[in-house]
């Protein structure tokens, strides 16, 4: 019975097969030509490479001028990896324009200070951004460790990468950091957080009309607020300054 039921089956899958749309090589040909033409160039103009720091082929090596610099691109220079933390457009007379920049060694941290043609090749590294999220500080290297939420792979990084910005880093916080072969190249809070105010002091007059005052975040770092601020309010500050935004 067993044996009649395979026949049966394998003879019913060849008259399926027999009365499919027939293949040829023209077929072929065409489907293949159109799905070529219908992927994108990595080399096409307008700045497609510059405008997605992440490709599918995961480029390295891509050049573009230095008038293009922005702070936060990775760039390779004299062998070394840097990230751009500055980046300033000067006119130099009769020199033309260039550019001051303020890099970052991703290895060693240290910063130098370069200037750069307007017209310079400067070669760029594509790195790759995730949103991930913090779990706990090592004690021993004191490095920030992360995880990948959706892989659950850990990653350390260094204080350093984290700026001043670091002080405001909570439990459970999403942060966003940029990646190059599965190493930390930099590491953003997000623009805003909600702290505790843990001590205010007294109100204090200034020029303009609103007085205001300085008061202490449950963090540790003093704030300038509105004199109605209060301890226990909790309040939105920016993080890239240190600045009050609002009640929260």
């Amino acid at each position: 019975m067993r044996v009649l039921l395979s026949k049966r089956f394998s003879a019913a899958l060849r008259s399926y097969a027999a009365a499919a749309v027939p293949f040829n090589r023209r077929t072929l040909t065409t489907t293949t030509t159109r799905q070529i033409k219908c992927q994108p160039s990595i080399h096409a103009s307008g700045g497609g490479l510059l405008s997605s720091p992440w490709s599918a082929t995961q480029l390295r090596g891509a050049r573009f001028s230095g008038a293009d610099v922005r702070p936060g691109n990775v760039i390779e220079r004299k062998g070394k990896i840097y990230q751009v933390v500055k980046a300033q457009h000067t006119t130099q007379g009769r020199g033309g324009s260039i550019i001051q920049v303020e890099l970052r060694d991703v290895d060693s941290g240290s910063k130098l200070n370069e200037r750069l043609r307007t017209d310079e090749a400067v070669e760029k590294v594509f790195v790759q951004e995730k949103s991930m999220d913090y779990l706990y500080t090592d004690d021993e290297t004191g490095n920030i460790v992360l995880m990948d939420p959706e892989t659950y792979n850990q990653v350390d990084v260094p204080r350093y990468l984290f700026g001043e910005s670091l002080v405001f880093l909570q439990d459970d916080m999403k942060v966003n950091v940029q990646l190059y072969d599965e190493r930390a190249m930099s590491a953003t809070l997000p623009s805003r957080v909600t702290c505790t105010v843990a001590e205010a002091g007294q109100s204090l007059k200034g020029s303009g009309t609103t007085p205001y005052k300085k008061v202490l975040l449950d963090n540790g770092v003093t704030v300038q607020v509105p004199s109605h601020i209060k301890t226990g309010d909790r309040v939105l500050i920016n993080t890239s300054d240190h600045s009050y935004i609002s009640r929260a």
